[in-house]
């Protein structure tokens, strides 16, 4: 009995914990949301908190209408999807065989990777690299460099170690090649932890702002976050508020910003609900070394 009420404490005490846990990290996405959909009269006197004041939706009209916006949107959806494919091509490709305590020199490579995780080059090493590779203003710049993430590759490497050696003996047997097996058996068994790493780098990507600033300077090559610092920091906004004078009265700066944010934040949150049922799994298999 004493068991069984010291349970309920504890998960009464989760919940609770977990409750004012999400609610802390709600509370800036709802007011930045408010912000968007409030009137300039509700957030010039400073009433907007977590509901908008006086609904208006006419931030989120400038910002659909804009097509340096529109141009971002499908460039960073370009980016992503591009990146996230060639990491985990890359990803699978060295994570396969240095799942394999056979390969010679395993230990070695191994090595290298975890040396990575901890050591870098350096930001202007890394830029003098992209530069005299030619990569400069280029949306390879964005991609060629974080290929691989060693974490990633860890995770991987130990969902691939958690899938029985049988199998693989089985289809060498059949006459099957490497590459064989790993298309045919390997990865079908590894969709959880393929979808996590996917996940993973889409939204590492999709939120990549440091190296865009330092390697894109065509306004046409701006990814959302880069357009996001721009309109925020040097007061592009205008930009999205010029030959609209009768309008001022209704959009102001603030609005039109939030807006923005949530312009660039909610494409990626759709792609979540798509991948969830993948992530608890994908994590714990590929954490857990049998």
């Amino acid at each position: 009995m004493r068991e069984h009420t010291a349970n309920r404490v504890f998960d009464t005490a989760n919940f609770i914990v977990l409750l004012v846990s999400t609610l802390i990290c709600l509370a800036p996405f709802l007011h930045i949301a408010a912000i968007s959909l409030s009137s300039a009269g509700g957030i010039l006197s400073g009433k907007v908190s977590l509901l908008p004041v006086d609904l208006n939706v006419e931030a989120y009209t400038k910002v659909f209408t804009d097509a340096s916006m529109i141009r971002s949107l499908g460039f960073t959806v370009l980016l992503t999807g591009l990146f996230t494919v060639l990491c985990m091509v890359m990803t699978i490709a060295m994570g396969y065989p240095l799942s394999k305590k056979k390969l010679r020199g395993r230990k070695g490579f191994m090595f290298v990777v975890l040396i990575t995780m901890f050591f870098s080059g350096g930001i202007i090493p890394e830029y003098i690299l992209v530069r005299n590779l030619g990569l400069l203003d280029s949306i390879w710049a964005l991609v060629l460099p974080g290929l691989i993430n060693p974490f990633y590759l860890i995770i991987l490497i130990s969902f691939f170690n958690n899938i029985p050696e049988s199998l693989e003996e089985s289809a060498e047997i059949d006459g099957s090649s490497h590459f064989r097996t790993l298309v045919g058996i390997m990865l079908p068994l590894s969709m959880p932890v393929i979808a996590t790493l996917s996940l993973f780098y889409a939204v590492g990507r999709w939120n990549g702002f440091t190296d865009t600033l330092m390697y894109i300077t065509s306004p046409e090559l701006y990814p959302l976050q880069l357009k996001l610092y721009q309109l925020i920091q040097n007061n592009m906004i205008t930009d999205l508020l010029q030959n609209e004078g009768a309008q001022m009265a209704t959009v102001v700066p603030e609005s039109l910003k939030a807006a923005s944010v949530i312009f660039a934040t909610v494409p990626i949150l759709i792609v979540y609900p798509w991948l969830q049922r993948f992530f608890v799994s994908g994590v714990m298999l590929g954490a857990v070394k049998g």
